[in-house]
Parts: C-alpha cells; sequence; structure tokens
C-alpha cells in the first residue's frame, strides 16, 4: 500500500472512466482545485448519503473553485445506475482493479466485526490547480463529511 499523502505531495495522475463510459483524467483538471473522494459501494445507504451531500453542496463547491469526482471499485453499469437513483451532478469515476485507490493510499487493511481485509477506505483528496494535495483526509465518515470538509477549505463563514 501507497504512504498516506500529505499536503504538498504531488496527486497520483489517473484516467478512469466515468458512469457514462468517457475518459476522465486528473490531467484534465488541472488549473482547477479539485475534490477526489474514495468511496466502498455505489447504491450502499452511507455511499448515497455521502453522494448525495455533495450533490447539493456542489454549487457551493464550484463557485468557490472546486470540482468534484467520485472514485469507487464500482463498474462504470453500477455507477451510471447510482447517478440516476440520487440524481447525481458530477462524475462518478470506476476504479475496478482499485490502482487509483491504492496510489492515493486509499485502500488497505480494514476491520469489522472483527474480520480483517482489504477494501477501500473512505477518503478525501483536494488536489490544487498545480496538481499537488493540498488536504488529505483518510477514514472519514459518510455522514457529516462533506460540511466538516467545507469547514477546513474556509467556504463556510
Amino acid at each position: 500500500m501507497a504512504e498516506r499523502l500529505i499536503p504538498g505531495d504531488i496527486a497520483p495522475d489517473f484516467t478512469l472512466k466515468d458512469h457514462a463510459g468517457r475518459e476522465v483524467s486528473l490531467a484534465s483538471h488541472r488549473g482547477r482545485n479539485t475534490v477526489i473522494y474514495f468511496y466502498p459501494a455505489a447504491s450502499t445507504p452511507a455511499c448515497a448519503k455521502q453522494a448525495c451531500d455533495f450533490r447539493d453542496s456542489l454549487a457551493t463547491l464550484q463557485a468557490a473553485g472546486y470540482e468534484v469526482l467520485g472514485i469507487s471499485p464500482d463498474t462504470v453499469k453500477d455507477l451510471e445506475k447510482f447517478v440516476a437513483e440520487e440524481s447525481l451532478t458530477f462524475p462518478l469515476l470506476s476504479d475496478e482493479g482499485h490502482h487509483v485507490a491504492e496510489a492515493y493510499a486509499a485502500w488497505g487493511e480494514k476491520k469489522n466485526y472483527g474480520r480483517t481485509y482489504q477494501g477501500l477506505i473512505r477518503s478525501t483528496i483536494v488536489v490544487d490547480p498545480d496538481g499537488k494535495v493540498a488536504l488529505a483526509q483518510y477514514n472519514v465518515r459518510a455522514t457529516g463529511h462533506v460540511a466538516k470538509l467545507r469547514r477546513d477549505l474556509k467556504l463556510d463563514k
């Protein structure tokens, strides 16, 4: 597993397919602040709550100069369904092989009900216009995370 990213690190570049099958790369977001959030599984209650919180805050985030990308190990087909179910208005990217999650240290050992396994660690990385990590948050909670992120980015005054 890669070491956790810290502010100032160069964000690993990637190209993934979005929920509509289009390729999206981090390089195409150069010149803009980009919020990349990793979540475990589309169409689950906690992930839906988090995605809807991003959807509901998207206008404020965009007005402050931030784009949002969600990344999970789901298939493009599952992401397409999730976007439709929740009326999401930002790209969700498919990382089926979890290579991007690994590069961002968002894939690793997890424990649940006494069982240890490898899985996606709910994480959010903010990349600045120059491609450097501005903020890295790991093991975030789905509920309330977007509000905390907005405070950390000083968008709520």
